[in-house]
């Protein structure tokens, strides 16, 4: 699943994730921008998704991403994993990853990389 949390409006870069990731053969579910950490994990969880994938350009990301996976926990489906991507300075990465975000991907990133860090980290649930 991609997911846009928050307020940031410009889902470009998730939408060509989305893209990209259905064309290496994943199933993708794409929530749309504006959602809540509370929503998403609703939506990962309904939807029975091996990985969440949140894109923030808003510098929200040290509150969204965070609280997705802590309401992942919450729920029991703390074996959903969630990447994170966007605007990010380095400086939060070990926040982040500290928090349970599996990986971090900024602009630069190649869309091969991506896949291939899924492919290679990502044990499908079911």
């Amino acid at each position: 699943m991609v997911a846009k949390p928050g307020l940031d409006g410009h889902d470009r870069g998730a939408r060509v994730l989305a893209r990209a990731f259905r064309d290496a053969g994943f199933e993708v579910i794409y929530t749309g921008c504006h959602q809540s950490p509370e929503q998403i994990a609703a939506a990962a969880i309904q939807e029975d998704v091996d990985m969440v994938g949140l894109s923030c350009l808003s510098g929200a990301h040290r509150y969204l991403f965070p609280r997705t996976v802590e309401l992942l926990k919450a729920q029991g489906a703390d074996d959903i994993a969630v990447i994170g991507g966007g605007i990010i300075p380095e400086q939060d990465f070990g926040f982040l990853y500290d928090a349970g975000i599996r990986a971090i991907f900024t602009p630069g990133a190649s869309l091969d990389g991506i896949i291939e860090w899924i492919r290679t980290n990502i044990v499908p649930r079911n």
